[in-house]
């Protein structure tokens, strides 16, 4: 299967979501967040990191919860702003 490439706002949306949750997991382990939200912490670096800019919806809502972060915060935070 060949995967479409992403677009220039797809990857500053997985930048956006990345620093926002690298921001709302503060001083608490990775390991700590990811097992709490049924992912490896590798999974978790990937997305925090960029490297994985469009993740599962239910892996973003997972972390989102356990981050006490609301879906609405999440979308505000991560649309890019219309130039």
């Amino acid at each position: 299967m060949v995967r479409t490439p992403l677009t220039p706002e797809e990857r500053e949306r997985g930048e956006r979501l990345g620093l926002l949750l690298r921001a709302a997991r503060g001083e608490r382990s990775m390991a700590e967040i990811a097992a709490a939200a049924g992912l490896s912490a590798e999974t978790l670096r990937k997305i925090e990191t960029g490297r994985a800019p469009t993740p599962a919806f239910f892996t973003v809502a997972a972390l989102a919860g356990v981050l006490d972060l609301s879906m609405d915060e999440l979308v505000a935070h991560c649309t890019p702003v219309p130039v």
